[in-house]
């Protein structure tokens, strides 16, 4: 077995259901460490990247403006990352299917998820797929130092007049 890492988002419907705590303790059952972990607000740069393989769908802006929070008026997401063994696999029994009146009804997105009228796919959650697309998810939602251990290579780098926003 295979120590991978996974990215899991807990996405603007989970958090304005308060789902959150529900959501950690049914992703605990995979006996996984928690690697990472920070609230983001998803700019439509960030949503453009995370689901450019689906850009030519006609759904793409939709999945654009719920993963940025238009839909339910709330604009954060909850990043985790999880390592351990076959983490993408046991992850994913967790989480159920992508459409929720498929998945499993014990499964996160059977029990909590919806098809809205308009037919959007409001799945609480997302988690990567394969472990290349674990790394590439990863790496765009976190920096490494945001994560505890190095999961992938780095590398140390110097900028200069990089503007940054700091506490007053």
């Amino acid at each position: 077995m295979a120590i991978e890492q996974t990215l899991i988002l807990i996405k603007p419907d989970g958090l304005i259901k308060s789902l959150t705590g529900n959501v950690i303790s049914r992703l605990s059952e995979a006996k996984l460490t928690i690697m990472g972990a920070k609230v983001v607000r998803v700019s439509r740069d960030l949503a453009e990247k995370h689901y450019e393989h689906l850009r030519e769908k006609p759904f793409f802006e939709e999945l654009l403006n719920y993963i940025m929070g238009d839909v339910h008026k709330t604009y954060r997401v909850l990043a985790l990352v999880y390592q351990g063994e076959d983490a993408i696999t046991k992850i994913r029994d967790v989480v159920g299917e992508t459409d929720p009146e498929k998945a499993n009804p014990v499964s996160i997105r059977g029990a909590y998820g919806r098809v809205t009228r308009a037919g959007v796919f409001e799945n609480v959650v997302h988690a990567s797929s394969s472990p290349e697309d674990a790394e590439k998810e990863i790496k765009l939602w976190f920096m490494p130092d945001e994560i505890v251990e190095d999961l992938y290579p780095i590398k140390k780098i110097t900028l200069n007049n990089v503007k940054q926003t700091v506490w007053a």
